[in-house]
């Protein structure tokens, strides 16, 4: 047996075909701030991706860049006089260590909140709206449900206990009927765990971390893993598990070009909703 790929690349183009085909008659451009401190590699190569995309679509990426040791007031003041001119804001992830993410981030307007940063988009995925809940957990959600793999009744695992991507996303499994475990660091016996999910999803961003032998028959395994070695990306899922899933999320092309189409597709949302509070992309579900 060998896994059915979740193609996220080709899941991805197809939402964002839609969302081209949304804004094209809009009298304006959505815009889209990327705001980045510093020059982190692989900041740089993310941002430049999601720059490159948004404009192939027809959305205005305007990207604001900032010295590593740049003071967190400017940062925040840039931002707050962002939300009164663009129709989204992100702030790329990592920041420098002198600078408070929470602190930033919030900074952001939640109707300007596109990739879910704030603690006001946070606490509404708790209430299951999610709306703005973040890019990388609504882009599992929606590559699940594309390939109608429904997670109600599922033994759920996250490996990963992020506020940005573990937590949430265990929140909206949750309200889709699984029974979710979170695995983290301090998890003993993380074999145990694992073995025992029908959909496993790791993101702690070591490289081939998930081995065949921690999962079980036939699971789900989504790979949100993203790290660098021997200047190849890779996930947390070893090659092997190919073998033994029944459907697999890799690295690279599976939840990678997800989350950028989650981000491009709010944004276009985000500039919809303004003109007409009414409307929104209808994912293929909801048509």
């Amino acid at each position: 047996m060998v896994a059915q790929l979740l193609d996220g690349k080709k899941i991805a183009a197809k939402i964002l075909a839609k969302v081209q085909q949304a804004i094209v008659s809009l009298p304006q451009k959505p815009r889209l701030a990327i705001v980045r401190c510093g020059d982190d590699p692989a900041s740089v190569l993310y941002t430049a991706m999601k720059q490159k995309k948004a404009e192939e679509i027809g959305i205005q990426a305007e990207l604001y860049v900032f010295s590593g040791t740049i003071d967190q007031q400017k940062v925040i003041e840039k931002i707050q006089c962002l939300n009164a001119t663009v129709d989204g804001i992100m702030v790329q992830l990592p920041l420098p260590a002198h600078l408070s993410e929470r602190q930033i981030c919030d900074a952001i307007d939640i109707d300007k909140d596109v990739d879910g940063l704030t603690q006001q988009s946070l606490a509404q995925v708790m209430n299951n709206q999610e709306l703005h809940a973040p890019a990388t957990p609504k882009a599992v959600i929606r590559l699940l449900d594309e390939y109608h793999l429904p997670l109600a009744g599922k033994q759920v695992v996250i490996v990963g206990r992020s506020a940005l991507i573990g937590k949430p996303l265990a929140i909206m499994a949750l309200h889709r009927d699984a029974t979710v475990s979170i695995c983290h660091s301090k998890t003993p016996d993380l074999a145990k765990h694992t073995r025992h999910a029908d959909v496993l999803i790791s993101a702690v961003g070591k490289p081939h971390f998930i081995t065949s032998d921690m999962i079980q028959e036939n699971a789900i395994v989504i790979d949100v893993g993203i790290s660098k070695q021997d200047n190849q990306t890779k996930g947390d899922i070893h090659p092997d598990v190919i073998q033994k899933a029944a459907f697999l999320a890799p690295v690279p092309g599976g939840v990678g070009p997800m989350t950028i189409a989650m981000l491009l597709e709010a944004v276009a949302e985000a500039k919809i909703y303004k003109m007409n509070p009414r409307e929104k992309i209808k994912s293929e579900k909801e048509e």
